[in-house]
């Protein structure tokens, strides 16, 4: 590829935030300074509940845990809408046989493992839909993953007795996927899995511990575990990351905040909390053990999901556990291989350890 060459991909009409540039330092920089201005030129879309409550009529927006104007639609005035980027709620599944089809060994997936059935969720999948309503083990489920702060989640949707459904708002606050239940049409967090606007404001969701791990770490860890497959009821280019050179930015385009540490804000760092590693700190340690005994590991083997066109070409960023001491056995951990900039943006008072 030329350095000066710009090449912008526009993804379908359902997926409106999704255009970006691939190229070098130069195309990145501009397309990041292009997303900026159109930001900035509408506040108004930013924070206009009189404006949502056409879209989210069933929505208390009398009720909220954070600023308004801290949400963002999509692209100022050109805003990605309810749904638009659809949930999987009805997902299949199929044995490691069918699904090494579309997936590759490197390539990561969303291990969950809970009442003896493991299942994987490929990223290649999530980062066109952000979420699965499931259920594994007897437990519903819901399974997130948010391209723009490569953060993976899981969370039990059980909130006070009631099974939420949950889907995709459209909206962005410190660049990350903001959820609604179907049941209230409150709006949920997805790096903490905090209500923040709606009659479930300030509910907690429970995290999973889960592993995001390369296919074939699940292939060796569960031989009879399933895979959901690529949903039939779509049109989508799985297997290719319509993000291409997101994680090679100087800063995220749709980021209106400020971060409180020095790492660069795209560096990928391990988060448990209020405090985090460097992914190149554990990647050069391999392991890391902490005072209060949480075990960090790394190996290689797993693709970045926000590098390449073609996911299976990305560059190497390796596989993470989190592990700690529990009675006699070792327990893996809730954490998140997210960005610096997520990380302070929700944890400001964290704790970065580079």
């Amino acid at each position: 590829m030329v350095d000066s060459m710009i090449t912008t991909k526009a993804v379908s009409t359902d997926n409106s935030r999704r255009v970006w540039v691939t190229g070098l330092s130069l195309g990145l920089a501009l397309v990041a300074c292009l997303v900026a201005s159109l930001i900035f030129a509408a506040p108004g879309a930013r924070a206009n509940p009189a404006i949502w409550q056409f879209e989210w009529p069933n929505t208390d927006f009398a009720r909220a845990s954070v600023p308004f104007e801290t949400i963002i639609s999509g692209f100022g005035n050109a805003a990605v809408g309810r749904d638009r980027i659809p949930a999987i709620s009805n997902p299949t599944f199929g044995s490691i046989a069918a699904a090494s089809q579309f997936v590759t060994g490197n390539e990561p997936v969303i291990t969950v493992e809970l009442g003896g059935e493991a299942k994987a969720y490929p990223l290649s999948i999530l980062i066109w839909h952000e979420i699965v309503n499931d259920v594994i083990g007897g437990v519903p489920v819901a399974v997130t993953f948010c391209p723009l702060c490569n953060s993976s989640v899981v969370f039990n949707r059980v909130v006070d007795g009631v099974v939420l459904d949950f889907g995709v708002t459209g909206k962005l606050r410190n660049s990350d996927l903001i959820m609604f239940d179907r049941q209230t049409e409150s709006w949920w967090q997805q790096f903490t899995g905090e209500g923040i606007v709606g009659a479930l404001t300030g509910a907690q969701l429970e995290i999973i511990p889960v592993r995001v791990e390369s296919f074939d770490l699940f292939k060796g860890r569960f031989p009879g575990g399933s895979v959901m497959q690529i949903p039939a009821e779509f049109a989508r280019s799985y297997g290719q990351n319509p993000y291409t050179g997101y994680d090679s930015l100087q800063r995220p385009p749709l980021f209106l905040g400020t971060t409180t540490t020095n790492a660069p804000p795209l560096s990928y760092v391990v988060a448990v909390g209020d405090r985090a590693w460097s992914l190149d700190l554990l990647r050069e340690n391999g392991r890391i053990i902490t005072e209060d005994g949480l075990i960090l590991e790394w190996t290689p083997g797993q693709t970045s999901v926000l590098d390449t066109l073609r996911i299976s070409d990305g560059r190497e960023l390796g596989n993470v556990t989190v592990r700690r001491q529990q009675g006699g056995a070792i327990v893996d951990v809730a954490h998140d291989t997210t960005f610096a900039f997520a990380f302070s943006s929700f944890f400001p008072q964290g704790v970065l350890h580079e």
